[in-house]
């Protein structure tokens, strides 16, 4: 049986690199993109970031898609910030 292992080192920023990300935000967010890849069977081996950027290193299983798992990571993210009022503006990747 073949193995396969896919080590993705994803970046992405906030919305024109704006800089929302303060070290509240970062802790709670990161806690939370955490939580919920587990939830979806997504593995994350860490996570972490800049006030303007995030970098998060994931394996990619071989039934993956790569744009599938960014989907579900950023969408939900901001989804999550946004719904429960994080921020006193609105949150975007």
């Amino acid at each position: 049986m073949p193995y396969t292992k896919i080590w993705i080192h994803c970046i992405w920023s906030t919305k024109n690199r704006e800089p929302m990300m303060n070290q509240d935000l970062k802790e709670k967010l990161f806690a939370h993109i955490a939580a919920n890849v587990q939830d979806k069977k997504i593995i994350l081996d860490t996570i972490n970031g800049t006030m303007d950027h995030v970098h998060a290193l994931i394996l990619l299983k071989p039934d993956q898609s790569l744009s599938k798992v960014i989907q579900l990571i950023k969408g939900e993210s901001s989804y999550w910030v946004n719904k429960n009022k994080i921020t006193r503006f609105h949150f975007e990747w």
